[in-house]
């Protein structure tokens, strides 16, 4: 159903920088990349991820509530890719672990302060 979620960025080359490497080690990789909006996918043709420059050319803010939520294949992957993200600059909103007796999360804020979440249903 979700064709792809879009996150803003003021800095749309630290951004992509960012994403290329985070989602290049799950992955995935580039698959539009225009002047204010850069698209990422998989192999498995899913959902994309794109980052861009605002419309308006206002200030991008995280709003309040909105969070993107990455599924990963193992809690071994979510932990990977909560360390990845920190490593490349991410800032912490919750280290990898249970929530309850069916999810395994790990949360980050990026680049830009958007807040990313990285899951496994267990």
């Amino acid at each position: 159903m979700i064709g792809y979620a879009t996150l803003g960025s003021n800095d749309l080359e630290k951004g992509a920088k960012f994403y290329d490497d985070f989602l290049g080690a799950f992955g995935g990789q580039r698959a539009i990349s225009m002047d204010r909006i850069i698209f990422w996918n998989d192999a498995k043709g899913g959902a994309m991820l794109s980052l861009c420059i605002p419309y308006d050319e206002k200030t991008a803010t995280p709003g309040n509530g909105n969070m993107l939520a990455l599924a990963a294949e193992s809690t071994d992957e979510v932990d990977a890719m909560y360390k990845k993200a920190i490593e490349l600059g991410a800032t912490d909103e919750g280290e990898p672990g249970a929530r309850n007796e069916q999810f395994y999360g790990a949360y980050f804020r990026d680049l830009d302060g958007n807040k990313v979440c990285c899951f496994k249903f267990t």
